[in-house]
């Protein structure tokens, strides 16, 4: 009985904050949100606090249900169920979201962002923010960004120490049109697939090798199937935290601000849950046997050389994004 009357003076203490009209505008509700890395992950972790945040928020009336691991399937069939409104919420490589509004291709140019703080005030500011406000006519309302991390590439055939060295591996891609260029640019060969699938299709050797954060790698234990990790440090990828617009359009302006807050909020906490990690990450790897090369200040720049034609093609029909996005980089980069 105490228990449950101080569950009752808890909630409506977390009410209270909205005034008895905003209290009487939250609904028991539940959302499903799914998420393509297992518990542990970075992602995951920030999933968690976000629940977190809204139950607390909401007094407990309105609940994040988590779905880690692909269990709701890949990217894009979650984003289509998403705006279909079946599955309410999802967290996703911003970039993907270029399937629906071509300027997020811009997420996804190698090298565009120098450090993860020069993301942050970019997706945090006013450009990160007209971003997501496109999404809307796609039926997508976007929350927060939260942060993926700087991509490596691995492969289970041999060690990369020149960009030459990636000639012919077939590497996994996020299937959309810049990552596939990019990968044609160093003489690989892309295999565009869905993220659930990547670990079986490296154990069948059907493609040699991938590319993902640290985080990624380590959390889905991708050490089992390959060797060799090379220190690329390639793209930086911002996460776009997704609601259905048509659950947004269902919810009182109380029931926003809940989710708008919490998203926020927890934005600022997974970030810190990721950059915390990285040092470990590689550490772990090391220890689960890969074998880490980095390249030289000249095969970097062979590098950056090769991805410029595919930067120049997929920024064309953006340019004027594009060019939004160098203006900020250029202010905070005085």
């Amino acid at each position: 009985m105490k228990r449950v009357v101080l569950k009752t003076l808890v909630a409506a203490a977390a009410l209270a904050a909205f005034g008895l009209a905003g209290a009487q505008d939250i609904k028991e509700r539940s959302f499903k949100l799914g998420l393509q890395n297992p518990k542990g992950h970075p992602l995951v972790t920030g999933a968690e606090k976000f629940a977190e945040i809204v139950a607390a928020k909401s007094g407990g009336k309105m609940k994040i249900n988590l779905f880690p691991g692909g269990v709701l399937g890949g990217d894009a069939p979650t984003v289509s169920a998403l705006q279909g409104g079946t599955v309410e919420m999802t967290a996703l490589n911003s970039g993907i979201l270029a399937s629906q509004v071509k300027d997020f291709t811009v997420f996804d140019f190698p090298f565009i962002f120098a450090t993860p703080q020069e993301a942050d005030a970019v997706v945090d500011g006013p450009f990160g923010q007209k971003m997501h406000a496109k999404l809307q006519d796609k039926g997508i309302v976007g929350l927060a960004y939260w942060e993926l991390g700087f991509r490596n590439i691995t492969n289970s055939k041999r060690a990369i120490t020149k960009v030459e060295d990636l000639e012919g591996l077939k590497l996994r891609v996020i299937p959309n049109a810049i990552n596939v260029d990019w990968v044609k640019a160093l003489g690989a060969n892309p295999t565009p697939m869905a993220f659930p699938e990547v670990y079986a299709a490296m154990e069948a050797k059907a493609i040699d090798g991938q590319e993902n954060p640290l985080n990624v790698i380590l959390a889905n234990k991708f050490a089992e199937v390959q060797k060799h990790l090379v220190l690329s440090n390639h793209q930086y990828n911002p996460q776009s935290l997704i609601i259905s617009k048509k659950v947004w359009d269902t919810l009182s302006a109380a029931e926003k601000q809940i989710l708008q807050d919490a998203a926020t909020e927890s934005a600022v906490f997974q970030r810190k849950v990721s950059r915390d990690a990285a040092a470990g990450n590689l550490a772990a790897l090391k220890q689960a046997g890969m074998a880490v090369t980095e390249l030289s200040a000249a095969e970097q720049a062979k590098l950056r050389a090769k991805f410029k034609p595919v930067i120049d093609k997929h920024g064309e029909p953006i340019a004027a994004t594009v060019a939004e996005l160098n203006a900020e980089l250029a202010k905070l980069r005085k």
